[in-house]
């Protein structure tokens, strides 16, 4: 999905979509047909955090392609793939009220009394989660923010990528599974300066987003084995050096730390470029 911005973009351009209800707001960013909080997908953004590779792979659906090489980025090359939605229907806060509630592990219990949510509960544990998760420190190369509102989010890319900008995600027609996919010809790549932005699963909307140097983002069309298309949107760091060695792409692929290491985006991550 590609949206646009024509005109130099700002918290106020945005924030207009929000209050039109058409746009960026309600098709991309915080509407979902699904209830429930999405599995913990910081496998693909908290490079150091190799503590958590063997939950997210269980939690991904395990079985199918998480990483691949940047040489196997190209037609005719199969893979097997399960693109999920992991969005929810968590709605942004006002920045003055974002700012006005406490978003730190060590703040915890009073967070959880905020939002009525009990100690050693599934919810508590998953709000620890990902507040542990957005104080992970940066590695060589890469910039990261934990976006609580709408206007803070869009701060973050604008100081990242100017005022014109664009967004795509991973763009799926029919529901799709766990199957094999075949690369077809059309590989575009799409930028080497970008801001990706993943949702979490949290109390209210959530977004961790970030910049790695240096990365290419490509639009991949793909064909799934039931005949199922997909454009994908795949990420390639092109130095994992600074990367955990207990990284589970080095142990899937059989490589070492410094390797052009690839991966594609779900449905809920935005792609952010310069328009």
């Amino acid at each position: 999905m590609f949206i646009n911005f024509y005109t130099p973009f700002t918290s106020s351009t945005l924030l207009t979509l929000k209050s039109s209800r058409i746009g960026i707001t309600d098709s991309v960013l915080s509407n979902s047909k699904l209830g429930g909080r999405p599995p913990r997908y910081i496998i693909f953004y908290s490079y150091k955090a190799s503590r958590i590779y063997k939950q997210n792979i269980s939690s991904s659906g395990g079985g199918g392609t998480v990483f691949f090489l940047h040489n196997d980025l190209h037609s005719g090359k199969t893979m097997t793939l399960l693109f999920s939605d992991t969005r929810t229907n968590a709605r942004f806060l006002p920045r003055q009220v974002s700012d006005s509630v406490p978003f730190s592990s060590d703040k915890l219990p009073e967070i959880l009394n905020r939002f009525s949510v009990k100690p050693k509960t599934t919810e508590a544990g998953t709000i620890r989660n990902v507040l542990e998760d957005c104080e992970i420190p940066k590695i060589k190369g890469e910039d990261k923010y934990c976006a609580v509102s709408l206007e803070s989010l869009v701060d973050f890319v604008t100081s990242k990528l100017g005022h014109r900008v664009k967004v795509i995600s991973t763009e799926i027609k029919t529901k799709t599974k766990l199957q094999k996919y075949e690369i077809l010809e059309g590989i575009k790549m799409i930028g080497e300066k970008q801001v990706v932005c993943h949702k979490l699963g949290y109390a209210y909307a959530v977004f961790m987003c970030h910049t790695i140097d240096p990365t290419q983002a490509y639009m991949v069309p793909l064909m799934g084995s039931d005949g199922s298309k997909v454009e994908g949107v795949a990420v390639c760091h092109m130095d994992s050096s600074d990367w955990s060695p207990e990284h589970y792409a080095f142990q899937q692929l059989r490589v070492k730390p410094g390797a052009s290491i690839c991966h594609f985006l779900n449905i809920a991550v935005l792609v952010w470029l310069q328009n």
